[in-house]
C-alpha cells in the first residue's frame, strides 16, 4: 500500500468520503426511487413485497370502519391503538388534510393461528410492526418528519395492555389502519388494486400498512 506524500509544514488526513450533505428536513418534493428500492430491499425478510406511493386523497375514510371495531373485534376498548383511543373520524379527516402524500406497504404471509390468540400470532404481528415502524424511523432520518404509520393489525407490544392506565411504550405504539378509520378495500380499489380472500388457514394472505408520509 503507498502511503500518502506528507509536505513539509502541513497536516495530512485520510481521504473524506463521508462528504455527502446530510439531509435536511421538508427538503424533498417527491420520495425518490432509489430510496423506495433501499427500503423495500432492507425489509424484503419480513415478507414485504412492494412499497407505493400515492397521493392523499386516494384514501377512504367512513364511520362504518369504526363501527366494526365496536362491534365484532375483541380488542376494542382494551388497548391504547384501536377505539375509543384512537382518533374519531372528524379528527382523522383533520389530519388527512395536513398530508398530501403517503407509502401503501404490501406484504404477504402465512400465519394458521391468525384467528387464534397465542404467541405464535403475537409474535407475528410484532414482526410486521418493527418492519413498519422501522420503515418509518428510516424515513424521519431522510428529512421526512411527518412520516407516522398506519400498521396492520392491533398492537402487540405487550403481552396484556395496560390501558386504560398509562401505556408502557408511547413512543412505539401506533394505530392500525381501521383503527384510523380508514377504508382499507375501498383505499385498494382506488389505487386500481384488488385483494384475494384467504379462505383456509393454509393460505397465504397479504397485509397492508400505510405510512402517512409528507
Amino acid at each position: 500500500m503507498k502511503s500518502l506524500p506528507v509536505q513539509k509544514g502541513k497536516i495530512v488526513g485520510f481521504p473524506d468520503n463521508c462528504n455527502k450533505k446530510p439531509p435536511s428536513f421538508r427538503s424533498n418534493k417527491h420520495i425518490s426511487d432509489q430510496l423506495l428500492h433501499t427500503l423495500l430491499k432492507n425489509n424484503r425478510n419480513y415478507g414485504l413485497e412492494k412499497i407505493i406511493p400515492f397521493p392523499i386523497e386516494k384514501i377512504d375514510v367512513a364511520e362504518w370502519v369504526r363501527l366494526k371495531c365496536q362491534f365484532g373485534c375483541s380488542q376494542y376498548n382494551t388497548n391504547w391503538c384501536c377505539p375509543p383511543a384512537s382518533p374519531d373520524l372528524e379528527k382523522v379527516r383533520a389530519v388527512l388534510q395536513e398530508y398530501s402524500q403517503a407509502l401503501l406497504l404490501i406484504g404477504s404471509r402465512q400465519c394458521k393461528d391468525f384467528y387464534l390468540n397465542n404467541a405464535k400470532r403475537r409474535a407475528e404481528k410484532f414482526r410486521s410492526w418493527k418492519e413498519v415502524v422501522g420503515i418509518e424511523r428510516r424515513l424521519f432520518l431522510e428529512g421526512y418528519d411527518k412520516a407516522i404509520s398506519l400498521v396492520s393489525g392491533s398492537c402487540a407490544l405487550c403481552k396484556k395492555c395496560t390501558y386504560p392506565n398509562t401505556c408502557r411504550f408511547p413512543q412505539e405504539r401506533r394505530p392500525p389502519i381501521e383503527a384510523f378509520s380508514i377504508d382499507l378495500i375501498g383505499t385498494l380499489k382506488n389505487l386500481g388494486l384488488s385483494t384475494p380472500v384467504a379462505q383456509n388457514p393454509d393460505d397465504s394472505f397479504k397485509y397492508y400498512a400505510i405510512i402517512l408520509l409528507e
